[in-house]
């Protein structure tokens, strides 16, 4: 993961309408999957759940919506942080160092983490109460030693692909639906980079949990508003059991 300060912020889900000194929230109209549409779950794993090395608050409660998320698409694709021992994000990899400093490394600024999904461990494994058998792809992420990684589509360096972008489009897959952990972090990079590479993207707001670090949170929602990304809640979408 890298440097939040190119992530700034907004929010809204739906429109404010002022009506007579009232305000009227204006939801957006039901969503219905189709065989063009991917349901991308970003890095849902035990090191940002309750127990893990990075965890976020309540992590773990996307899980259910996600379940039932899921029902309704045909394309499922997963990510997963995948971490080497001594990353170039770890803080413990620069002495004096502490979690949520930053450094500099060649690509800009870089967030200090605690050690996380470091691979072939527990800690990185998939939360095992996902229940995705639709699932067809998992894009493991950040496995380069000097280069992190939170978008689903591009390394932290901005030039690194993952090639998530090529296996979208070559099945073609135009309209992107974000869930997972963190709202702030890979979720809004990868919905960022989604908008970026031409596809119509939906962030599913009560699917997806923050770690909210010096107000990224609000960060990440105003940049997402702003680049077009679509708030919407689980209920917006058809066919969610």
């Amino acid at each position: 993961m890298n440097g939040i300060q190119r992530r700034q912020i907004i929010i809204g889900s739906g429109t404010a309408l002022a009506l007579g000194g009232l305000t009227t929230l204006v939801r957006a109209a039901p969503v219905k999957p189709g065989p063009k549409d991917a349901l991308i779950v970003v890095d849902v794993q035990n090191c940002f759940v309750t127990g893990g090395t990075l965890p976020v608050a309540k992590g773990e409660d996307v899980v259910p919506v996600i379940n039932r998320l899921a029902k309704a698409f045909d394309n499922i694709v997963l990510t997963q942080d995948w971490h080497t021992p001594g990353h170039a994000s770890f803080a413990s990899t620069y002495p004096g160092k502490k979690p949520f400093e930053t450094t500099r490394l060649a690509y800009g600024t870089q967030v200090l983490w605690p050690d996380h999904c470091v691979q072939g461990t527990q800690d990185a494994a998939l939360f095992k109460d996902l229940d995705l058998p639709k699932a067809q792809m998992i894009v493991r992420k950040g496995y380069h030693q000097n280069v992190d990684s939170y978008s689903a589509f591009l390394e932290a360096d901005r030039k690194t692909p993952t090639g998530l972008e090529a296996y979208l489009k070559q099945r073609g897959i135009r309209r992107v639906f974000i869930v997972g952990l963190a709202t702030d972090f890979c979720v809004a990079w990868s919905a960022l980079d989604a908008r970026k590479l031409g596809f119509e993207t939906y962030v599913i707001e009560d699917a997806t949990r923050a770690i909210d670090l010096n107000g990224s949170l609000a960060a990440a929602w105003k940049q997402m508003t702003a680049r077009g990304v679509k708030r919407i809640q689980s209920s917006d979408v058809e066919g969610a059991a």
